[in-house]
């Protein structure tokens, strides 16, 4: 049997992971990207791949080696603060199991990309809709009034994604929790001191600052507080210096270096609900189409496995796909139950580990939490 034409909806590492390991199977796929180009906007911050599924992916792949080369050394170090830059743990890069290397987002992706044939990915091309037209092919409409038909859709698209209403009518919901995300380009003494060389958690009920040391030195900030949407809409965050002042206020009796965080940001705000589909989603088999990554199981970032999970859907799928091109149905429900098992063990994980981290008792409780993994 002829392999069916494939399409993959999304180019971030869930969908570039999976089209690479059809690749390495000689199996040909088509990504469609909304983005104009690879370097349209920045990657975000630093990743924690693990061993269990984001290493396993990269094997999958062929690109483990060159993931290795990218590993950000110093990364896995943490500190754990309170409200008074009190540090409560702390673990250098020495000191952690080693399974779990930094690496930067847009580093990782660019890996990817490299990897895949030239013609693979077709940019700035934003997918509005998908409509079924039965034996399992689907057309998917564009912006730009254009549309293509394929045998195989795969929704790689995110949170928000357009091909999910094909399998699944439910929405991602707020989880309380927003961020504002801020960078340190040229970061200065005071904040680069505060997070350290890796990952910080600073502190107190309700709020906090999760940040990160890039690989050039710079800082990745998410200024954490539990709002209502409402209050994240209500406030003009692309006037810095008023978003800062907010911000200020809602920091005012946290120590001075733990403020610098906010007041020597030399990027713009960003702003960002916290999104979670119900643990547990899934969805009957549909005919020519799945999900991989955000799209199948969005969850909040506190287990650090989105990412993983992502490339770990991509490469589970399309070795699914690689042993019967002929069979797509069958690889879809295989894949499918072993995807629905897994994510809704990790989203519990995310969401058990979202509720402590701003709990009462924060930042003690994510003390305790880490002694008890260390038990």
């Amino acid at each position: 049997m002829a392999v069916p034409m494939i399409t993959i909806v999304g180019a971030g590492l869930g969908g570039l992971t999976l089209a690479r390991v059809l690749h390495v199977h000689g199996i040909a796929a088509t990504v469609y990207e909304l983005e104009a180009s690879p370097d349209a906007r920045t990657q975000g911050g630093m990743l924690d791949i693990h061993h269990y599924n984001g290493q396993v992916a990269l094997r999958d792949a062929g690109l483990f080696d060159q993931f290795q080369a990218i590993i950000h050394p110093g990364g896995q170090a943490m500190r754990i603060l309170d409200r008074h830059n009190t540090v409560l743990l702390e673990e250098s890069d020495e000191q952690s199991a080693g399974d779990r290397p930094e690496v930067d987002r847009g580093q990782l992706r660019r890996i990817l990309l490299d990897a895949l044939p030239d013609d693979t990915i077709v940019w700035g091309r934003k997918v509005t809709g998908a409509a079924p037209l039965g034996d399992g092919r689907h057309e998917l409409c564009f912006a730009d009034g254009a549309s293509v038909t394929t045998d195989v859709l795969i929704g790689a698209d995110g949170a928000w994604s357009r091909i999910r209403p094909l399998v699944s009518s439910v929405l991602p919901a707020y989880t309380g929790i927003s961020f504002i995300e801020v960078d340190h380009t040229d970061a200065r003494p005071e904040p680069a001191a505060v997070v350290g060389g890796g990952m910080l958690f600073a502190l107190a009920p309700g709020r906090g600052f999760l940040a990160h040391k890039e690989t050039d030195g710079s800082l990745h900030i998410y200024i954490a507080l539990r709002k209502p949407e409402q209050w994240l809409r209500s406030v003009d965050w692309t006037d810095t210096d008023a978003g800062k002042a907010v911000l200020l206020t809602e920091f005012a009796d946290w120590a001075p270096p733990l403020q610098s965080l906010i007041t020597e940001a030399d990027s713009v705000l960003i702003p960002r609900t916290i999104n979670a589909l119900p643990t547990g989603h899934r969805w009957d088999r549909i005919p020519g189409v799945t999900l991989i990554g955000d799209a199948a199981h969005v969850m909040s970032p506190f287990a650090g496995e989105g990412a993983n999970l992502a490339m770990f859907d991509g490469s589970e799928l399309g070795k699914a796909i690689a042993a019967d091109p002929g069979d797509i149905e069958t690889a879809f429900a295989a894949y499918e139950k072993e995807l629905f098992t897994r994510s809704e063990t990790v989203a519990r994980e995310s969401a058990e580990s979202l509720a402590v981290i701003f709990d009462d008792n924060a930042p003690q409780s994510l003390v305790d939490m880490f002694a008890a993994f260390t038990a």
